[in-house]
Formats: structure tokens, C-alpha cells, sequence
């Protein structure tokens, strides 16, 4: 798989190395213990060794690699890994949610309904990629919509990872056909639901169903 060239429109050469190589460490296709090197990543993208190296530190910071003085050793993402990750989008989207059923504002419900026709859209088609993406956008709109500043800082500190993360799980609930996608399609119907039962008790059961279920899809996946 290569990473979506329309999730990279306007970046830097060294921002398509990142995700490139982010996307074929979680993957595991390059695995984990392999040496980069500057060099030869330069060379496979035909740019210079700056933005490789520039990309070697995010990485790094992602918890993806350890910089060493001959290049950088792939740590890849373990089973805990994800795990932590997920239960940081847990912590985030169960606080921002049931922070936003005591003020739910009239237009994040018509923003989400219009994104899950897109999701019913790309998924009609059969484009994981822009399901995907709509996906992310689900629930990136809840978070931006709670206007905490802290937890949307939190949550771009992962963005990225998740964004992978969930290019590839989709990918694989595709592979099951129609039914299975529909199942991932009412799953956010059922966060709609329970935001707008303005009841936090009711949200907070519906998040940790939401991410019960999704956390048995990405252990079936990665």
C-alpha cells in the first residue's frame, strides 16, 4: 500500500518521506530491527538527506525509530503500542464528548450527519481511502468542536499515527464486504445518538462500546 497522494496535497517532499515510511513501519513492510540510513532513504525518494533526516527525528518523537549515530533502528508498533494509543483516544474522545452533551451545539450534529453520507458515499463506491479519511474526520470535528485546547493539542500529538493506523483497518474491514462496513457506519451513528441524548451517562456508555469494538477490529488487523 502507498500512502493516499490526495491526503498529501500542498506538503513537503519531506512530509510524503514521513508518511511513507510511517505507513511501511506500521505495516511491517520494513520491519522492525531494520537500519536506515540517510542515504539510501534519500536516494529511494530521490531527494536530499535533510528532509530524510528530518524525518527520522518525527519518527522518532512517534516512538517509530531510535536515532542511532549510523542511522536510525525501526521499532515499529508493538501490540502495547497501539493499545496505548487507543487508550489515549479513549481518554480524549469520552471527556470531549461528554463535555460537549452539557452544550451540544445544534451544528456538530449536521456536521457529522453530513460526514456519514460521505462515509455511505465512499463506501457505496468502494474507496477505503476516502472512507477512511471521512472517518478521521468524524471524529476530528467532535474533538475541534469541544474547543479544549489541551485535548486538541493531545490529539494532534497521535494524529498522524492514527490516521495510518486507521488507513489500514479499513482497509481490512473492506476486504469483508458490505455488511461489515455498514457495521462501522451505525457504530457512529450510535455516537450521534448518544450526543444528542444530551446525556453524559448515555455518551460515556456509547464511547466505550465505540471503542471496545474498534479496538477488536485493530487487533484482528495489525
Amino acid at each position: 500500500m502507498r500512502y493516499p497522494a490526495a491526503w498529501l496535497q500542498g506538503e513537503s517532499l519531506g512530509e510524503f518521506i514521513v508518511s511513507e515510511l510511517r505507513l511501511q513501519i506500521i505495516d511491517g513492510a520494513i520491519p522492525v530491527g531494520e537500519v536506515l540510513s540517510e542515504n539510501r532513504i534519500a536516494t529511494q525518494f530521490g531527494s536530499s538527506r535533510s528532509p530524510v533526516r528530518d524525518a527520522f527525528k518525527t519518527l522518532s518523537n512517534e516512538g517509530l525509530l531510535r536515532l542511532e549515530r549510523m542511522g536510525a533502528v525501526v521499532l515499529g508498533l508493538s501490540q502495547r503500542d497501539m493499545d496505548e494509543l487507543y487508550d489515549v483516544r479513549y481518554l480524549i474522545e469520552s471527556f470531549v464528548q461528554e463535555r460537549l452533551s452539557l452544550d451540544l451545539p445544534e451544528q456538530l450534529i449536521m456536521k457529522l450527519q453530513q460526514i456519514i453520507d460521505k462515509m455511505e458515499l465512499s463506501a457505496k463506491h468502494k474507496d477505503h481511502v476516502e472512507f477512511a479519511y471521512q472517518d478521521l474526520s468524524f471524529h476530528e470535528t467532535i474533538i475541534i468542536e469541544a474547543n479544549h485546547t489541551r485535548m486538541l493539542h493531545l490529539w494532534k500529538s497521535i494524529r498522524q499515527i492514527i490516521m495510518t493506523v486507521l488507513l489500514l483497518t479499513t482497509e481490512e474491514v473492506f476486504s469483508h464486504g458490505h455488511e461489515r462496513i455498514e457495521t462501522v457506519i451505525e457504530k457512529h451513528r450510535r455516537l450521534i445518538r448518544g450526543l444528542e441524548s444530551r446525556d453524559s451517562e448515555v455518551v460515556a456508555d456509547e464511547v466505550k462500546l465505540y471503542f471496545d469494538d474498534s479496538r477488536q477490529t485493530l487487533h484482528k488487523t495489525l
